[in-house]
């Protein structure tokens, strides 16, 4: 589904501020695989998703996306390939807007535009019925403004809509970074159904390492912008928080010191 080679970013090169946050990357994703990415402040986590959306042209490298090579594709013009959900819940929704006009905006991602505005009967339905499987009781305020919603219910809304239209990759980033441990059990809780029902692809950057072992059927590490780890299901299944560290220190000889990752143990 998603095949990166060779892909390399740095930021402000030849000056005092030079950072190469992408070094030379290949990675591959089968159809299906949910696939969560861990590593420290700066390894190149974001930056990979944000070059697969289209935020970031690469200095060198190729990202095919089920067949169609995405490379120099503005973002816009590949938006309705890929689904994306942000660590702030205030970025996926607009505040201003009813429940289910956030929905209808969703749905029709890479359509074309007209001058006709409106939500029909059918579609509300089938929102109020997707909203419905949240269990969040959505269903009954598809007229509220998404800004009275709460961070969880907002970042749940969000996941809805990044899957809508069934995207060829999902792209989470550490979508619950922001929300309580109560809450972000739930929104990851949702996370799964919503992957599994839609049979979706996915790539989800976590700085808690138990998710990181609990959720999907690969493991990423990333370090210095590149990948260091590539761990599969049935390895993954048998590892503890503490088998990773030590993994991480054999492949880069040296230890993980991101504070923010070790707090999550």
């Amino acid at each position: 589904m998603l095949d990166i080679k060779n892909l390399s970013k740095t930021f402000n090169p030849g000056t005092a501020t030079e950072n190469k946050v992408l070094d030379n990357v290949s990675l591959h994703i089968n159809p299906g695989d949910f696939v969560t990415v861990i590593g420290g402040n700066g390894a190149g986590k974001s930056t990979i998703l944000n070059m697969i959306a289209g935020v970031f042209p690469p200095d060198s490298g190729t990202i095919v996306l089920d067949g169609q090579d995405i490379t120099n594709l503005k973002e816009h013009k590949r938006a309705h390939l890929i689904g994306r959900v942000f660590q702030d819940p205030l970025m996926g929704t607009c505040a201003n807007m009813e429940i289910v006009e956030n929905l209808a905006l969703a749905n029709r991602r890479g359509q074309k535009r007209t001058l006709k505005w409106g939500v029909t009967k059918e579609e509300t339905e089938v929102f109020r019925e997707k909203l419905k499987e949240l269990d969040l009781g959505l269903e009954t305020r598809l007229s509220d403004k998404a800004g009275l919603l709460s961070g969880g219910q907002r970042q749940a809304l969000t996941l809805l809509m990044a899957s809508l239209q069934k995207p060829k990759i999902l792209l989470l980033d550490e979508h619950t970074a922001a929300l309580d441990p109560k809450t972000a059990a739930r929104v990851l809780a949702l996370t799964v159904s919503i992957i599994s029902d839609n049979n979706l692809t996915a790539l989800m950057i976590t700085h808690n390492m138990k998710d990181a072992l609990k959720y999907g059927n690969r493991l990423i590490m990333m370090n210095d912008g590149k990948i260091v780890l590539d761990i599969d299901n049935e390895q993954k299944q048998k590892l503890t928080v503490n088998d990773l560290l030590q993994l991480f220190e054999q492949a880069t000889g040296e230890e993980l010191s991101n504070d923010r990752v070790l707090l999550s143990k």
